[in-house]
């Protein structure tokens, strides 16, 4: 079978089906052109998703509500919010995609749980008030700098 005849059955019944291309990544020019046009947050953006990617996270913005998953972002805000009768550690996790607020009930303080840290924390997604959360994650602190 010659390729012009592998490429014309393709998608046909009781043909095989060829694989879908992956779409080709910009040039070294486009990405400088980017690099130099861009808003330096679009910028951040872009490099935090594709480190969360990287060091094997879900981005943020693609979690569905009630998912079990692994994300991994830089630490933007840590307070401290009374929940009922024992306080609760609260930290928005950002990834560039969006952002997670994780909880830790009865906990006032983590070593290493600080603005600015980046973290991967696993756990189970769910939403309060329209924002995602996640209860009591598993978490590893990330090495400074990452």
């Amino acid at each position: 079978m010659t390729d012009v005849e592998t490429e014309a059955g393709a998608g046909q019944p009781g043909q095989p089906e060829q694989p879908e291309q992956q779409p080709a990544r910009h040039g070294p020019l486009r990405r400088a052109l980017h690099r130099l046009t861009s808003p330096e947050h679009v910028l951040e953006a872009e490099q935090r998703q594709e480190d969360a990617v990287e060091h094997g996270g879900t981005p943020v913005g693609r979690c569905a509500d009630r998912q079990q998953v692994c994300v991994v972002g830089m630490l933007r805000t840590v307070t401290i919010q009374p929940r009922g009768h024992s306080p609760s550690l609260q930290a928005e996790l950002w990834d560039g995609s969006g952002t997670v607020d994780l909880v830790w009930i009865g906990r006032r303080r983590i070593p290493g749980i600080e603005p600015g840290r980046v973290v991967r924390a696993e756990g189970r997604i769910t939403q309060r008030d329209g924002q995602r959360v996640m209860f009591n994650p598993r978490y590893e602190l990330r090495p400074l700098g990452s």
